[in-house]
């Protein structure tokens, strides 16, 4: 078992880290810890580990940290661990993973799995693989431009304040996008693989992630009111029958324009942007 751990990501939680690590030692456990030192290194870890024929590589971290290393593990039988210790864990709370250090080292140990099928979003850049969602629009900026220490020291709090300052100046230009084909507009859009955004709160209930296609939210309503009004409804999971709000499946989505874009709550360059289905699913240990 490799442990690719983002000290970057997981500085907040990282006794949860050594905790499990701890468990999986007394248990016997061979585990190997690597860190991640730039953007990506992830990704050629996780790619390093499964040629070299290592069964289980666990991503620690948040959920940018666990997109890169499945991206290194696509078309592979490596199995994909995870120990959340990102802000939000959206994920891992998708998959009802446990939380605890015991329970997450019994998981790891055991090794039951479920597939999951993850995005890939295809743009100027290169192509960049998305285990939860992809955001346009407002949700991006705020990523964009969120300060990394107050991301540190406030943690999903940063996210809120970030969107009241972005409120003022963010221009709500709409978003024209082609879901399998078809042109249609909106203020702003997520592409979903999972339920969940910003944590543990419903978006897209009808959404499979362990199935190949999206489910598009594509918010109608547009302004600093409307955004307000889709952010306090998503606390109380409300935000799936929230006025202005369509939600639309589809195996293939083209964003167009120049708009900021983010993925699994990091930035991810600017559309225009192709987002499809990995060529395979991912086998993920939950417990």
């Amino acid at each position: 078992m490799i442990v690719i751990f983002n000290p970057t990501a997981g500085r907040r939680r990282a006794h949860l880290l050594w905790r499990v690590l701890d468990l999986l030692a007394n248990n016997g456990m061979r585990v190997e810890l690597v860190e991640t030192r730039f953007a990506g290194h992830a990704t050629a870890l996780a790619r390093q580990a499964s040629r070299a024929g290592t069964g289980l590589v666990v991503a620690a971290g948040g959920d940018g940290t666990i997109a890169e290393v499945a991206n290194g593990l696509q078309g592979t039988e490596t199995k994909l661990g995870i120990i959340p210790l990102g802000t939000a864990n959206v994920f891992a709370n998708e998959l009802s993973l446990p939380g605890s250090s015991g329970e997450i080292a019994a998981a790891l140990a055991f090794g039951r799995t479920r597939l999951f099928w993850p995005g890939i979003a295809c743009g100027p850049t290169g192509e960049r693989l998305f285990v939860q969602m992809l955001g346009v629009g407002l949700d991006a900026q705020v990523v964009h431009r969120l300060p990394l220490p107050l991301k540190r020291m406030l943690g999903r709090t940063a996210y809120v304040a970030q969107t009241l300052r972005e409120l003022v100046r963010y221009r709500f230009t709409r978003l024209a996008l082609r879901l399998d084909g078809t042109r249609t507009e909106a203020a702003s859009a997520i592409i979903s693989k999972g339920r969940l955004y910003g944590g543990r709160y419903m978006l897209a209930p009808g959404a499979r992630p362990d199935e190949p296609g999206f489910t598009v939210a594509l918010f109608e309503a547009t302004g600093p009111w409307a955004a307000l009004a889709y952010g306090a409804a998503l606390p109380l999971n409300l935000l799936p029958r929230a006025p202005g709000l369509r939600l639309l499946r589809a195996a293939e989505v083209e964003i167009l324009g120049n708009v900021p874009a983010q993925a699994d709550g990091d930035p991810a360059g600017a559309a225009p942007i192709l987002v499809r289905d990995a060529t395979a699913p991912i086998r993920v240990v939950v417990g």
